[in-house]
């Protein structure tokens, strides 16, 4: 009777975890939502939970060595690395490389990105960095208005923002997308 009830308890306690929105690792075997062909080694697709670079996928919470030499593999070394210690949500380091690539660490974990228009003096890209979808940095303001998900944030104190989705957000300028983000950012409003 006693190894029926250990396993009872076993499984209830099983039942009773909740990941939340992590994919388990059968989802993330299986491609989780929206499974995609695997990438070019020298590009790095965004994505809401994360970023791939090359053949490997980096979930919010990677540890940052890893998530560094995955995206230096697809992007080249960082161009530079910061730290802002007073962010609303804690002390974070901020690594950029080409492509207008920002990768977020708290803890050394990653936590978050966003993709820009390359700044004065960065090195050209050596590989790719892109969304998933049809929303891109340079994209006409009718694709993220036309997208699924989409909506404006109003009175936002940052300029035109809109979110696509509840893990996409990005800024509008002119009539073209300046900036796409996800995951934890150190904006001030």
């Amino acid at each position: 009777m006693r190894p029926a009830l250990a396993a009872l308890a076993f499984a209830l306690a099983l039942t009773s975890c909740d990941s939340g929105d992590v994919p388990s690792p059968a989802e993330r075997r299986q491609g989780g939502e929206g499974a995609q062909a695997p990438l070019a080694d020298n590009a790095v697709e965004l994505r809401g939970e994360g970023l791939v670079a090359g053949p490997e996928a980096f979930y919010f919470a990677a540890g940052q060595r890893e998530v560094e030499a995955g995206l230096e593999r697809a992007l080249g070394a960082p161009l530079r690395t910061g730290e802002n210690r007073e962010c609303g949500a804690g002390p974070m380091t901020f690594v950029d490389f080409a492509g207008g690539l920002t990768a977020h660490f708290q803890g050394e974990r990653l936590v978050g990105w966003n993709w820009h228009l390359p700044q004065d003096g960065d090195r050209p890209a050596s590989g790719t960095v892109r969304l998933a979808g049809d929303v891109q940095i340079g994209s006409p303001r009718t694709a993220p208005t036309s997208a699924p998900g989409f909506a404006a944030i109003e009175g936002s104190t940052l300029g035109e923002e809109f979110a696509l989705g509840n893990r996409i957000g990005g800024f509008i300028e002119g009539d073209a997308v300046a900036m796409l983000y996800a995951g934890t950012q150190c904006f001030f409003r």
